[in-house]
């Protein structure tokens, strides 16, 4: 099958042929032709797939029907500003050849800049709810004359405290309107509340809730106090020409950061902490390969789409499994090779036990063969060492209860 199958204007075709695409994926194979249709579109798919395109294509083609207005007409609501961006972006790129207007709307840029570009018209809004929200409530924008709502990342805006600012935003949309709704995962518990948004929804699935099969994963079981030693080993001896080292908190990701440098590594860090212009820096410095090293929270974990990531590193263990997809999908884009590194903890079983139930079957154990794993703990660590394990058995238990409920 080809672009030219989908019966797409001339101007997104020569669009398409611009960028190289050739031939569609299996999830724009699914979705484009239901979305086409007008369908309401539930779609997961791994990483990489070009779900962004999916839904792009043929909302752009139903705005190229549909009767101009300085409103927005098109809604992607996205979790990050990093993932707006890029959003926006490659609207920008499939909109060459059209005349329409695309605006990215995020915290931590002019807010006025963004009201002007309103005032001036936009066709396509890509948004984080907050920001678009406060627009809405400055009197900045209306979305009345929005046909088409898009949830990017669903899961995870639905999951992360965003459902009081989506529904306030549907309250301002018409009812009437096409709603598509994309993510790499659909917990059952998301799914079940994603209905409320769609009517009759065409559902697309594609290998959900597994990374790539080009991905080669790797557990490094390692005692907490020597994370970061193990960290520093294998950066140093293995072929690592990218990575992205993940940590859980904020401080974790600051710490690591310092610590490589003083090792002599080039490295750029990234956390919400972070305002606008610097995290879009370590982002820029990490995709030129000037900081070959990047490390960061979560904010990285969703939608970013880098290529040439050699390695994920997951520094510290994700607490959701569905992260853990999300992390490791930031390599082997597409059709490209990546390797998944995961530093393993005693305290971490349990989080590990739910990861590999979430992929149906174990991930290779690894140890570096001359490094030393029996340096004492220091004693100022060990009872903070026991407090954690004793929260982590709490935890397996739990795990272990709830996987008998769903066999």
């Amino acid at each position: 099958m080809s672009f030219l199958d989908f019966q797409l204007d001339e101007s997104l075709q020569k669009a398409i042929r611009s960028q190289g695409f050739e031939q569609p994926t299996p999830v724009q194979i699914e979705a484009i032709p239901a979305a086409l249709e007008g369908r309401d579109v539930l779609g997961t798919a791994q990483t990489g797939t070009g779900k962004t395109v999916a839904y792009l294509l043929p909302s752009l083609q139903r705005l190229l029907q549909s009767n101009p207005s300085r409103s927005p007409r098109m809604v992607v609501l996205a979790p990050t500003r990093e993932l707006a961006v890029q959003i926006a972006e490659e609207a920008c790129t499939l909109a060459t050849y059209l005349d329409l207007k695309v605006l990215a709307v995020y915290g931590g840029s002019s807010i006025r800049k963004q009201r002007d570009q309103f005032k001036r018209g936009v066709d396509v809004v890509i948004a984080t709810p907050g920001r678009l929200l406060d627009h809405m409530r400055r009197r900045n924008v209306e979305l009345n004359k929005t046909e088409i709502l898009v949830l990017d990342e669903a899961d995870r805006m639905l999951d992360m405290g965003f459902i009081p600012d989506i529904v306030d935003i549907l309250k301002r949309v018409p009812e009437r309107r096409q709603t598509l709704l994309f993510s790499a995962t659909m917990p059952q518990s998301i799914l079940s509340l994603s209905y409320r948004f769609l009517r009759d929804p065409v559902r697309v699935e594609i290998a959900t809730a597994r990374p790539p099969d080009a991905i080669d994963q790797q557990l490094y079981p390692v005692p907490k106090h020597l994370k970061t030693n193990l960290l520093m080993a294998l950066l140093k001896k293995r072929n690592v020409t990218s990575a992205l080292v993940f940590t859980r908190t904020k401080v974790d990701a600051d710490v690591v950061a310092r610590k490589l440098r003083e090792e002599g590594m080039k490295v750029s860090v990234m956390h919400g902490d972070f305002p606008q212009h610097k995290r879009m820096k370590a982002m820029e410095r990490f995709r030129s390969g000037k900081d070959p090293i990047l490390v960061a929270t979560n904010v990285a974990a969703r939608g970013l789409d880098i290529e040439g990531i050699s390695h994920v590193i997951n520094y510290d263990v994700p607490e959701q499994a569905e992260t853990y997809i999300h992390r490791i999908g930031r390599t082997a884009r597409v059709d490209a090779e990546g390797v998944a590194w995961t530093l393993v903890t005693p305290e971490d079983e349990a989080d590990i036990d739910a990861i590999e139930f979430l992929l149906g079957g174990r991930v290779e154990r690894v140890r570096i063969d001359d490094f030393d794993y029996n340096v004492p703990t220091p004693s100022w660590a060990q009872q903070s060492a026991k407090t954690i394990l004793k929260n982590a058995e709490r935890k397996q238990s739990d795990i272990d209860r709830w996987k008998s409920l769903t066999r």
